[in-house]
C-alpha cells in the first residue's frame, strides 16, 4: 500500500512527524480493512482551496475541514483503466484544511496531531464506503475512527458525534 502526502498549505510549518502519522495511520486502516494493495493520497491545503473544492463538488459555499474523492465512485465502469499486474488500486484522495485542523484542535481543547489524525481517519472512511448519513452509519463511523487513533494514543477528550 502507499500514501502520497503533498503540503500544498503555508497556513503551519508541517514537521517530519505529522507526515509519519498520517502515513501509519492510513496504512493501519488499510491493513484492518484488508485494503493492502491500494494507494491512497492526502493533500494539506489551506481554507481557501478547501472552499472551493466544497463549492464546486459539494455546492457549498464555505470551507470544512476534510473532504474525501473516492475514484471509484467518480468512474463508472467503462472509465476505469486496466492496471498493470501488481499495481495498486487508486482508492483516492483525501484533502484536509489544515487551518480547520488548527482551528477545531483548540476549540475541542485538544492536540493539532490529534485532530489532525481524526481528520485523516475520517477521510479514509469515507474513501472505503462509509457514510454518515444516519444515526446508525454515524455510530458505526465513530467506532472505526476511535478505534484507528487509540491504536496511536490519540484519545477523544470530547465528544465529535455533532461533528461531520
Amino acid at each position: 500500500m502507499a500514501v502520497t502526502i503533498n503540503d500544498l498549505q503555508a497556513v503551519r510549518e508541517m514537521q517530519t512527524e505529522h507526515f509519519t502519522l498520517l502515513e501509519e495511520l492510513l496504512q493501519q486502516g488499510l491493513q484492518k480493512f484488508k485494503r493492502a494493495a491500494v494507494e491512497v493520497s492526502v493533500i494539506l491545503v489551506d481554507n481557501d482551496y478547501i472552499h472551493e473544492l466544497n463549492l464546486e463538488y459539494r455546492g457549498v459555499d464555505q470551507p470544512t475541514d476534510v473532504l474525501s474523492f473516492a475514484l471509484e465512485e467518480m468512474e463508472d465502469e467503462t472509465q476505469k483503466a486496466e492496471l498493470p499486474d501488481g499495481a495498486p488500486e487508486l482508492l483516492g484522495d483525501i484533502y484536509i484544511s489544515i487551518q480547520r485542523t488548527i482551528e477545531q484542535a483548540e476549540s475541542y481543547g485538544h492536540s493539532f496531531e490529534r485532530e489532525l489524525a481524526y481528520l485523516a481517519a475520517h477521510g479514509l472512511l469515507h474513501l472505503l464506503g462509509f457514510d454518515h448519513q444516519t444515526p446508525e452509519e454515524t455510530h458505526k463511523m465513530r467506532e472505526f475512527e476511535e478505534q484507528l487513533l487509540e491504536d496511536f494514543g490519540l484519545t477523544r477528550l470530547c465528544k465529535r458525534d455533532d461533528q461531520e
